[in-house]
């Protein structure tokens, strides 16, 4: 928990940048939740790699069962980092989105 608490600190600052909005001033919620998965996925991607060089922590860690729900874990660290912020991806996401959405009307 201490890898993740130092993790969000450094990439989450204290006044995260809203997200952005559509021209018409209000957001799809199909794309922004596309744009914040793909970002999840991303942080989550990170922090696999992390968590693999951090040492089994004792005397309860180890063994198959924390091999077994590490990924699960990690999979909702990311979507907790995106949804409190995350580090800025989803907003670009979400332009380009709404821009293929632009060219392809």
């Amino acid at each position: 928990m201490e890898a993740l608490a130092a993790v969000t600190s450094y990439y989450m600052p204290a006044a995260a940048a809203k997200p952005v909005s559509a021209a018409h001033g209000t957001r799809d919620p199909r794309a922004w939740e596309a744009a914040q998965d793909f970002e999840a996925q991303f942080v989550s991607t990170l922090f696999q790699s992390m968590f693999e060089s951090m040492e089994q922590e004792s005397p309860f860690g180890g063994g198959p069962g924390e091999t077994m729900f590490r990924s699960l874990l990690v999979d909702q660290y990311g979507r907790e980092v995106s949804k409190a912020g995350g580090i800025g991806i989803a907003d670009d996401i979400y332009r380009e989105i709404l821009k293929l959405q632009e060219a392809s009307r």
